[in-house]
């Protein structure tokens, strides 16, 4: 009966939304930092000196700062870099939403990342393929979404699934700017009830839920993405 006092009624029901919370920043964060990853890896491979060596810089930075370091940086001084902007040219300061920020600075590092996943994937594309659509004159555009983005994705998927899987991770470090995913509703909880044990233990439970769910669609989009090429099998 003692156990059953350390948790109140309601601290489960704040946990699953703060798990879906950390959900949702995951999924921003994730699909714009492959968008940004995209746009990152076109400019390493085909864009001009410029180009290249800006996101050389950026992919550098951002793989090099921790990044704890990174979300301090970007939370507190990217919100007032915006808000000094808008005060310059005429407009009110504005209260970011924390969602928006958190899903904004983790997609940042994300975008780093996916950028280098999506590179070396292009490039073990068979280099003939993009020369043929070439000769027939296909649109860079067009190229992208009939050729390449097909071509690259079976090399693409492992990359990209330690990323989604280190963006559900990352997520906890966004307690420390106060934003309420499931590490911070799990500190509330644990602090409020002294039930630390309990509490940390169903957190890590959530992630382990999370993590094995996502490795099952993982492997559907994995085997989706291969479908027509040889099967790999390991070693007898």
């Amino acid at each position: 009966m003692e156990l059953l006092s350390f948790e109140p009624p309601g601290w489960g029901a704040n946990l699953l939304r703060g798990l879906a919370a950390s959900i949702q920043i995951a999924c921003g964060a994730f699909g714009l930092g492959l968008l940004i990853g995209i746009g990152g890896a076109y400019g390493k491979l085909y864009g001009g000196p410029v180009v290249r060596d800006l996101l050389e810089t950026y992919t550098t930075v951002v793989r090099a700062v921790p990044e704890l370091v990174l979300i301090l940086i970007l939370y507190f001084a990217g919100t007032d870099l915006i808000n000094q902007l808008m005060t310059a040219l005429g407009y009110p300061p504005v209260d970011i939403n924390g969602l928006i920020a958190g899903i904004g600075v983790l997609a940042v590092v994300q975008g780093a990342y996916s950028t280098e996943v999506l590179r070396g994937a292009i490039l073990a594309i068979p280099q003939g393929q993009i020369e043929a659509a070439r000769a027939y004159g296909m649109p860079p555009g067009l190229l992208l979404r009939r050729i390449t983005l097909p071509a690259m994705l079976p090399f693409a998927i492992p990359g990209l699934a330690n990323l989604w899987l280190i963006a559900t991770k990352d997520t906890a470090l966004l307690a420390v700017v106060g934003f309420s995913e499931l590490t911070q509703t799990t500190r509330q909880a644990a602090g409020a009830t002294k039930a630390y044990f309990t509490f940390f233990m169903a957190a890590g439970v959530l992630y382990l839920s999370l993590t094995l769910f996502s490795e099952v669609i993982i492997k559907r989009v994995e085997r989706w993405s291969r479908r027509g090429m040889p099967s790999v099998s390991g070693p007898h």
